[in-house]
């Protein structure tokens, strides 16, 4: 990279600093507090990564998502996810259609809900297996395959879903291929005491909040794109792969509470996913390379959902946090300061 190059990454990376600031001002206008949410929405906005949102009803979490999307100049799908929702609801079907003047019978793709920029997918698991399956392949690939036709999804694509933790009749566990393809499970909790007294002056008079467009498809895909570029030290990326493979049961440097209470640890997605949300979180706070600070921050969200506790954790009240917080203490950043190490 050259010198030019060089400055006008730099040039953007203030560029980005300032524009978070902006976008977290109109989010503030509809949502009170949840900062650390937001902080973890808009990384996983700018990583181009999927996102699962978990808490109790009514925390603003379709209200959240629904508020990005009306600051940012992209479309905007929600599908309501119910028992008797099919795959068809959500990719589209083809549709057997005439020809007036030639009489002749031919198919027509009829473009689904999921061809748009940010898909909420509100209670996912409330969807049958099968039709949460028909997500696998637009999340990965950012395409859809229909009657032996594939179909690409434009860019930026984003799925945003949310679950109810409370709730379990009449719901499906999600499995872990699809867990897997989101880069963050965020815990929305509850407000604070001034918080809520806030929301409810807010929501319960004649507030109406005017949001400003901030970004567009293009500028977001330019941000994408920098965050790529973005150089990683070799102490980091070291320190991001070391704490992932802590998770798994089998590895020599393992702590004895993931032999005790681990059945299986994530994969090397989630070593990627922390790199990447690192780097993302650098340059939305105006730095141009990550530290493993940054990991840190980010290793709850990135791993909890992947790791497979077994019987014995659960019996005695374990959580994947619990885990994570003993990764994270028994990993030396500062060892391996070279890659491999």
């Amino acid at each position: 990279m050259n010198e030019a190059e060089n400055r006008n990454d730099t040039e953007t990376v203030n560029e980005i600093a300032r524009v978070r600031g902006e976008i977290v001002n109109e989010i503030g206008k509809v949502i009170v507090g949840q900062e650390k949410v937001v902080d973890l929405l808009l990384i996983s906005l700018m990583s181009a990564g999927h996102s699962l949102f978990v808490g109790v009803p009514g925390l603003a979490k379709t209200l959240l998502v629904s508020t990005l999307s009306d600051v940012l100049s992209l479309k905007f799908n929600r599908v309501q996810f119910t028992p008797d929702l099919m795959p068809s609801d959500i990719t589209g079907s083809e549709i057997l259609e005439r020809d007036q003047l030639s009489d002749k019978r031919f198919f027509r793709f009829i473009h689904g809900p999921i061809f748009c920029n940010i898909l909420l997918a509100d209670e996912i698991n409330r969807a049958s297996p099968k039709t949460q399956a028909a997500l696998l392949q637009a999340m990965q690939e950012k395409r859809v395959t229909v009657g032996g036709e594939t179909y690409p999804i434009a860019s930026p694509f984003l799925v945003f879903a949310t679950q109810n933790p409370i709730e379990q009749e009449g719901t499906y566990p999600l499995p872990e291929a699809e867990l897997d393809r989101f880069m963050f499970q965020i815990d929305v909790t509850y407000p604070s005491y001034e918080e809520e007294i806030k929301i409810v002056q807010t929501t319960t008079g004649t507030y109406k909040p005017v949001l400003s467009k901030i970004l567009d498809s293009n500028k977001i895909l330019e941000y994408q794109e920098l965050i790529h570029r973005v150089p990683v030290p070799d102490h980091v990326a070291s320190y991001a792969v070391r704490v992932a493979r802590a998770t798994r049961p089998e590895d020599p440097n393992t702590p004895e509470a993931v032999r005790q209470g681990v059945s299986w640890g994530v994969g090397p997605r989630a070593s990627q996913y922390l790199i990447l949300g690192s780097k993302t979180r650098a340059v939305l706070d105006g730095r141009f390379t990550p530290s493993t600070e940054d990991v840190d921050a980010i290793a709850g969200p990135v791993l909890k959902h992947r790791i497979v506790l077994n019987f014995r954790a659960e019996a005695e009240g374990i959580k994947p946090e619990d885990i994570i917080r003993e990764i994270l203490d028994k990993v030396d950043p500062r060892a391996g300061a070279r890659l491999g190490v």
